[in-house]
């Protein structure tokens, strides 16, 4: 019997990444924005660059050294700050249509993962914070396979968790090379794009782009 999946990446998809530093921002100052957005392009490096040369670390390990760096190169805020920063990334903002736009798919019975890179302790806690516990059948983390996306070993998890095809499965990301490394593993993937940037990976394009998760239950009609 066919079954209808949708696999949500985590941060950036679901959760705000720039609300951690968004809370803290008087005690950054001015250079707040840019400490976030150093923080957030230096963190999925440090994943590629982990998966390219074989080596194993937690997610949680390479966004300490990654926040050390924008720190470094940005606003030289105190450990203090530093601490409290690495703490919200515990409890980030859901994005606002997120939690309205899952239970609409629940009532379509459709089946609902997170697949994401962060550890399994992060994504529990976020998952909780926001309320959406009650949501998921599955939340699956990146460790569980020793590489970070777009490795295909990770898309791969749910397959194994859902005894899926990846016809089943549509894949949800704000992060483009995500959408990229979903759509060639073979799912149907959806660009939730609220920047309005501009498209890429010509060779790997989103089945559908979307503003935000509010559409999404009509598509999956």
């Amino acid at each position: 019997m066919s079954q209808t999946i949708h696999v949500f990446d985590a941060y950036g998809t679901l959760f705000d990444v720039h609300s951690a530093v968004a809370r803290l921002r008087p005690e950054i100052g001015p250079e707040a924005d840019r400490l976030s957005l150093l923080w957030r392009g230096k963190v999925l490096e440090y994943t590629w660059v982990t998966s390219l040369t074989g080596k194993q670390a937690s997610f949680r390990k390479l966004l300490r050294q990654s926040l050390d760096f924008a720190i470094a190169a940005t606003a030289p805020v105190g450990a203090e700050v530093r601490d409290k920063l690495l703490a919200a990334y515990d409890t980030l903002d859901s994005f606002p249509e997120v939690k309205e736009a899952l239970q609409a798919l629940r009532r379509q019975r459709s089946r609902i993962a997170i697949l994401s890179n962060g550890d399994g302790d992060m994504l529990d806690m976020a998952v909780r914070s926001a309320g959406l516990e009650e949501l998921f059948d599955a939340v699956l983390s990146a460790a569980e396979v020793g590489v970070f996306k777009p490795s295909g070993r990770v898309y791969r998890l749910a397959l194994t968790k859902f005894g899926a095809t990846r016809e089943e499965v549509t894949f949800v990301s704000a992060n483009r090379w995500d959408v990229a490394g979903a759509k060639l593993f073979g799912f149907r993937s959806v660009w939730v794009n609220r920047s309005g940037a501009p498209d890429e990976y010509p060779e790997a394009a989103p089945d559908t782009v979307v503003a935000d998760l509010r559409s999404l239950p009509a598509l999956a009609v």
